[in-house]
């Protein structure tokens, strides 16, 4: 049988010329492509190093921690809770992951945790600051924005106003269109009877505590043994002085806290300071005092 041949190609030179500068071309492509990966290489390596170096050097130890805004909690609790201490290389250390742990902590409101070259750590933080104790079949404690940040526990603080009444609800669904803390309490106030349609038992209370909180007020909150809520009515306060019951309602806060102190003044003028079972402020037009009824007739409350 006869092999069939195979049909010879025929290149002109230019052809052969483009074959060879292909070639060549595709040949320094790959070589650039090796080089830039080997530099590449080269490169993450010595990063790698430089980082090994600087992270095990014992000129960025960390001599010590300062711990700044501690006040419930001690320096070693923040320290713990951060998982940083003396000894450790301060540009080893993950602050981002340190921060998170701290925030964890159910005191601790903000931190901030900075390096200061070439062997310090510094960590600050704010504490929650409790504001009163809410009861809503377990109690928690909220801060001055009205938000829960804990329950609370026999350890916690007991020399504060207990709030009954509220719902969850109230105080999942706070305002967000003005911040509750923003300016005094009586600007507070004023904004919130501005805006009635978004005025709430949880707005109510919280400018109450906040005015119990000025200098000089007539009833601080340390005097304030609860505050009761009712939807209806508005706000009844149980307080640990010669006058047990205050009821307040809704709305004008301050000028009622100015009204008490104006009424409590000429109460104390008298020799014998009495004892209230007592006082409406609901109506600042029509103010009712009920002296403590011993043996008193039926009808003597005064109405000032």
């Amino acid at each position: 049988m006869f092999r069939r041949q195979q049909t010879r190609r025929n290149y002109r030179k230019d052809q052969k010329r483009k074959c060879r500068l292909a070639f060549f071309y595709k040949f320094f492509l790959c070589f650039k492509i090796f080089m830039a990966c080997s530099l590449l290489v080269a490169t993450s390596g010595f990063f790698i190093f430089m980082h090994d170096v600087v992270t095990q050097s014992g000129y960025f130890t960390a001599k010590g921690v300062i711990i700044e805004g501690g006040r419930r909690l001690s320096q070693k609790q923040i320290a713990e809770q951060a998982q940083l201490r003396a000894g450790m290389n301060i540009l080893a250390a993950n602050l981002t992951a340190a921060r998170k742990r701290l925030l964890s902590h159910p005191w601790i409101d903000e931190a901030e945790i900075t390096r200061e070259i070439p062997s310090g750590l510094i960590i600050r933080i704010k504490e929650h600051e409790p504001l009163a104790i809410v009861d809503l079949g377990h109690k928690f404690l909220i801060n001055e924005k009205g938000e829960i940040f804990k329950e609370w526990a026999p350890s916690d603080p007991t020399d504060l106003p207990v709030v009954s009444g509220l719902d969850i609800s109230d105080l999942a669904a706070q305002v967000k269109h003005e911040p509750l803390n923003s300016g005094t309490p009586s600007e507070v106030e004023m904004r919130s009877e501005d805006a009635q349609n978004h005025y709430s038992p949880l707005d109510a209370v919280m400018h109450v505590l906040r005015l119990g909180k000025e200098s000089g007020c007539v009833l601080p909150n340390r005097l304030i043994k609860q505050i009761r809520v009712d939807r209806e009515i508005g706000l009844t306060l149980h307080v640990l002085t010669q006058v047990k019951t205050i009821n307040l309602g809704y709305h004008k806060y301050s000028d009622k806290y100015t009204m008490l102190k104006h009424i409590i003044a000429a109460l104390r003028k008298k020799r014998d300071f009495p004892i209230f079972d007592r006082i409406d402020l609901n109506n600042l037009n029509r103010i009712v005092v009920s002296p403590k009824r011993i043996n008193v007739p039926a009808g003597d409350d005064k109405e000032v």
